[in-house]
C-alpha cells in the first residue's frame, strides 16, 4: 500500500518551501495509514481521528527535521505510535477511559450502541476480530506487518526496539491468533 508519490525532497526542505502544500499531500497519501495505525491501539475512533490530527500538526511544525534515514511512511508511524502512547499516559485519557468504564458498567444490559454495532459490522473479518483482542505490543507488530507492509528493520525502529524483539513478537502474535482462533473454533463446536 506505498503511495506513489515520492518524497525525497523533504530532505532538502528550507524555509521558503510551501509546508501547507506538502503536508496536505502527505495527509492525502498517508492520513488513512496514520488513523488505521492509531485505530489499532486504541481501539477507538474518536481518539484516533485527535491523534491523527495531533500528528499532522506535529509533523507541519517539524518537516524540516526529517533527516530522511527512514522512509517517510515509517517516519509518520514512528510519530503516529508516540503520539499514541503519550496520548495514553496524559490525564485526560485516563479519565476518560474511567468514565467509559463506569458508564459501560451501568448499561451492560442496555442494547448496543449504533456506534457499537457500526465497529461489530466492520469487523466482520474474524482476523481483524482476534487482531484487536490482542495485547498492544502483538497487535502492533502485526498491523504494521499484515496491513502496512513494513520490513523486520522498518518495524524495529517505528517501535524503537531490535529486530529480534520484533520477530519474536511477531511469533508470539501469531501463536496468540492460532490458539484464539482453534478456541473459538472448540466452542462452536460443542
Amino acid at each position: 500500500m506505498e503511495s506513489n508519490v515520492n518524497f525525497d525532497y523533504l530532505k532538502y526542505l528550507s524555509a521558503s518551501s510551501d509546508k501547507k502544500a506538502i503536508l496536505n499531500e502527505l495527509m492525502n497519501a498517508y492520513g488513512k495509514d496514520v488513523w488505521n495505525y492509531a485505530y489499532s491501539i486504541t481501539r477507538k475512533w474518536d481518539q484516533a481521528d485527535d491523534i491523527t490530527q495531533e500528528v499532522f500538526i506535529k509533523v507541519y511544525r517539524n518537516l524540516s527535521t526529517f533527516r530522511s534515514e527512514s522512509s517517510v511512511k515509517t517516519w509518520l508511524l514512528a510519530i503516529t505510535r508516540n503520539m499514541t502512547l503519550d496520548y495514553r499516559k496524559s490525564a485526560f485519557y485516563r479519565k476518560v477511559t474511567l468514565v467509559d468504564f463506569i458508564a459501560s458498567r451501568g448499561e451492560c444490559e442496555q442494547a448496543a450502541s449504533t456506534e457499537h454495532e457500526v465497529l461489530s459490522k466492520m469487523a466482520v473479518n474474524e482476523m481483524w476480530d482476534l487482531v484487536l483482542k490482542l495485547p498492544v505490543k502483538y497487535r502492533e507488530v502485526l498491523i504494521l506487518y499484515a496491513h502496512h507492509q513494513l520490513s523486520m528493520k522498518e518495524m524495529a525502529e517505528v517501535l524503537g526496539v531490535s529486530e529480534g524483539t520484533i520477530k519474536s513478537r511477531l511469533f508470539h502474535a501469531r501463536g496468540k491468533i492460532s490458539k484464539m482462533k482453534e478456541s473459538r473454533s472448540l466452542g462452536s463446536d460443542g
